[in-house]
């Protein structure tokens, strides 16, 4: 673990001599300093993952400099050496400084390394919880910004709906007031529209929508759409419900969307309209 930073603070030249010597053979990248002020500048360029410093230093002692170290690297690790007789002092400054573990000095060589382990991971874990926290936070963010989105897209299609269904109204309410009949067949011989004049002249009404055209026009009608549907005809005299007029059948073939039917349109002899003068 060579990205693992461990920094060692005491104003004792022989003390870090020894923690040198003890993590030789270990995997850390092992910093030392001689002083709190020393520290706070390899803190500040090295940003170690693990700080550990002696109780009693003149000028700073251990507490105040980790309470400082923590300002500048909150995600550090800290821990206290101390030799101090009154354990009550240090373990109270201990909790207000938000630091880990207390080593007594001297120290038990494998406890030492023990306590280094431990601590390493315990950062190693704050961090995988921090990356976690983060992720989960960026995903969260991720679906807000979706939710939002589609929320926006729903909106839109609805405006999109309401504004086709105006237009279809619209569009119904402008054929239903044309004097001639109009009727849409699709080629399975279902009818798919009318106006209401259609309505009228044929004496059928809106619930015929939807049905087949067997179950309700003439033989003469019907034989004249399959006419349509085979380019063999495209108008017609007839009676239609007992009214003479002239049925004109368009065939229509939307190849881009997929749509394939006859419109039919009837004028009645009696609603042709007249020539104006000239």
């Amino acid at each position: 673990m060579k990205d693992i930073k461990i920094l060692f603070v005491d104003d004792e030249e022989f003390v870090l001599r020894a923690i040198k010597r003890l993590f030789m053979d270990e995997s850390y990248t092992i910093f030392t300093a001689k002083s709190a002020e020393q520290g706070l500048e390899i803190i500040q360029k090295e940003d170690p993952q693990i700080i550990v410093s002696d109780y009693r230093m003149p000028g700073m002692n251990g507490i105040d400099f980790l309470r400082k170290a923590f300002v500048r690297s909150p995600d550090a690790v800290r821990i206290v050496l101390s030799g101090y007789a009154d354990t009550a002092i240090v373990v109270q400054a201990i909790n207000e400084g938000q630091i880990y573990k207390l080593i007594p000095k001297p120290w038990n060589d494998d406890e030492l390394k023990i306590t280094i382990s431990n601590a390493v991971d315990r950062y190693l874990l704050h961090k995988r919880n921090l990356e976690l926290t983060q992720a989960l936070i960026e995903r969260n963010e991720e679906l807000i910004r979706v939710n939002r989105e589609l929320k926006q897209l729903l909106k839109d299609k609805s405006d999109l709906l309401a504004f086709k269904s105006r237009v279809l109204r619209n569009f119904q309410n402008i054929i239903d007031a044309i004097p001639i009949g109009i009727m849409g067949v699709d080629f399975d011989g279902i009818m798919v529209q009318s106006n209401q004049t259609w309505f009228n002249l044929a004496g059928i009404g809106w619930s015929n929508l939807g049905e087949n055209i067997n179950s309700f026009l003439p033989h003469d009608i019907i034989n004249f759409i399959e006419n349509v549907k085979n380019n063999l005809e495209s108008e017609r005299c007839l009676t239609l419900n007992g009214i003479h007029g002239r049925l004109i059948g368009t065939l229509i073939r939307d190849e881009i969307q997929q749509q394939e039917g006859i419109i039919l349109t009837f004028m009645a002899s009696n609603l042709s309209p007249k020539s104006s003068a000239n």
